[in-house]
This record gives structure tokens, sequence and C-alpha cells, in this order.
């Protein structure tokens, strides 16, 4: 009981004012939905994080803006902050780790000084290894080449059209260069080698081949945030959403067709 105690005071004493927890949740709540988190998800760990310092917060969720207000309970004390959301790549890893984040404080396992060095941690370090992830998506593309009916060489082509496409694609989001663009750039990469099958009758199902080559670039997680957006009632952001999933998609078909007419395998 008296340890519990002590730790209780020292995280009260470390309690940050309103407008200090107000600044550190608005930036929060941008790096969480640019990482591709829902608004759900956004609303919980906001409100779990205030409660925890004896707060409430409001959240206006924005497709490129988060606007926010924290007040104390006897609502002495106000403070509104809008934050921009970057235009980041989704991160399964540092949306869970942000998520996690918010269960440490609202379990009273840190204080606030300690999650404000975790948050800054998180965002500067995804500690995911490029080259691992490089991997995982090339064999699972060529895991799907498979289920859609390919063959091994077809696999194999698939694989290695993946990681030509997808190590463009973390050069080029390095360089922050538009995502559409590099969409675009890297389904028409992908594509070219994928049709080398086909131009070569090197196995059994060279159609497979060139259309799972891209794959991974379908924007799968904006249409799933879009649709469960929509379920909570957050139709704008899912819209946004659903609209990005839209042009992605058109930037992947742009960029394959291109290939195709390049390489002279015909369209039907």
């Amino acid at each position: 009981m008296t340890a519990e105690r002590i730790i209780d005071v020292r995280t009260d004493c470390e309690s940050p004012s309103v407008e200090e927890l107000c600044m550190f949740l608005s930036e929060y709540s941008a790096r969480l939905l640019g990482a591709g988190a829902t608004c759900i998800r956004l609303e919980k760990n906001v409100t779990r994080i205030a409660e925890r310092f004896d707060k409430r917060a409001e959240l206006t969720i924005m497709p490129r803006h988060v606007h926010l207000s924290v007040w104390a309970k006897d609502k002495s004390e106000t403070a509104t902050a809008i934050a921009s959301v970057g235009a980041g790549c989704i991160s399964f890893n540092v949306n869970t780790r942000l998520s996690e984040l918010s269960w440490e404080l609202a379990d009273r396992k840190i204080s606030y000084r300690e999650a404000k060095r975790r948050y800054e941690e998180i965002v500067s370090d995804d500690r995911q290894s490029k080259w691992l992830v490089l991997v995982l998506v090339a064999l699972a593309n060529a895991s799907f080449c498979r289920l859609f009916g390919g063959d091994a060489v077809a696999m194999g082509i698939v694989g290695m059209a993946t990681m030509a496409g997808y190590y463009l694609k973390q050069l080029l989001v390095g360089m922050k260069v538009d995502i559409r663009v590099v969409v675009m750039v890297c389904a028409f990469v992908s594509a070219v080698l994928g049709a080398t099958d086909i131009l070569f009758s090197i196995g059994s199902t060279p159609t497979v081949a060139l259309g799972t080559s891209v794959l991974y670039l379908v924007p799968g997680i904006p249409f799933l945030n879009s649709f469960s957006d929509m379920l909570y009632r957050h139709y704008i952001c899912a819209f946004s959403r659903f609209v990005d999933a839209v042009v992605l998609t058109c930037c992947l078909s742009i960029g394959l067709c291109a290939a195709m007419m390049l390489m002279n395998v015909g369209m039907f």
C-alpha cells in the first residue's frame, strides 16, 4: 500500500497542466492518425490519456487536421490546439506502440514525463528492419501469386518484381516523393519485371505473374479504415480515405497499363 501511494504521489506531482496536455495530445493525435489509425481508436486513446490526468478531451477529426480541446473537470482551465496530419506512410508498428503508450499511462505504469520521452522515441525510430520488411513483402506477394494459381516460376518472378518495386518505394518515400507518383513508378517497374514470364515463355502461368506482381501496392488499409470510420459515423474522414484509396488504385492501374504497353504484352 505504501509503495502504491508513493507512485501515485510521484505521478500526481508530474501531472501536466491543461495547456501542456493539450499540446501533447494534439501532436499524439496527428501522428497516430498519420500512422493509419482509425478515428475510433484515436478517440479512445486520447480520451484514455486525458482521463488519466483527471481531464476531459474533445476531438474534431478532419482528413488533414485534428482539432483538440482539453479542459479540467471543474472547467477552471481550458486549452485548444490544431495539429496537421503528416503525409507519412502507414506504420502498424508506430500505430501499435502509440496505442500501448496510452494504456501504460492509463494504468499508471509511467509518468507524463516518461510518456513524452517514449513518444519522441517512437516517432523518431520506427524500429522496423527495412530489409526484413522487404523480404516479408516479397514472400507475401509470391504467396498471393500461388493463391491465384501461379506456378513456381511465376512465384519466383513475382517475388523478384516485388522486391525491386518495394525497394524502390522505400527509396522514393525516404526522398519525400509524392505517394501517388511512388505508386505509379513502383507499379510500372514491378509490372515490367512481371511481364518477363510472358515475353520469354518461362512458366505455364505468365498472366498470373503479371497480374499479381503489383498486388503489394493495393491500398487495402485506407479502404478498410474508410469502412471503419463510416461505421462509427466519421463520414468526412471515411469519404476522404475512400477517395485517397481510389486515387492510389488508379495510380497503380496507370503504372500497370504503361508497363503492359511498353512490353507489348497486350491488355486483353
